[in-house]
C-alpha cells in the first residue's frame, strides 16, 4: 500500500478552528486511505475533527500529512487544496 508524506503550512487567519477542523475530517472520511495530521509531537487521524482541533494549530504552522492506503494520493491531494483554498474561507 501506498505511503505519501507532505508537509504543508496553515495559511487561513483562524487556523485548523472547529469550523475548518469538521471540513477536513468529513473531506478526509470521503477516502478509503488512513490520513494522519502531525504537528511536532501530536498527532491525530485526519477523520476526528476533536483530534484536529487537540493538534492546536494556527495560522503559519508547519503540519505532516501522511496518507496511506489505495487512494492516498487522491486523499493527499485533496486535503493539500483544502488548505491552500484556506478552508473555503474569507479570511
Amino acid at each position: 500500500m501506498p505511503r505519501l508524506e507532505r508537509d504543508i503550512t496553515i495559511v487561513n487567519k483562524l487556523g485548523l478552528h472547529a469550523r475548518a477542523a469538521t471540513k477536513m475530517a468529513i473531506l478526509a472520511s470521503e477516502f478509503k486511505a488512513s490520513v494522519t495530521l502531525i504537528q511536532g509531537d501530536k498527532q491525530a487521524p485526519a477523520s476526528s475533527v476533536l483530534g484536529l482541533l487537540m493538534l492546536e494549530s494556527g495560522m503559519g504552522k508547519t503540519m505532516r500529512i501522511v496518507a496511506e492506503g489505495e487512494d492516498a494520493e487522491q486523499a493527499m491531494d485533496a486535503l493539500c487544496n483544502l488548505v491552500k483554498a484556506r478552508f473555503d474561507e474569507d479570511c
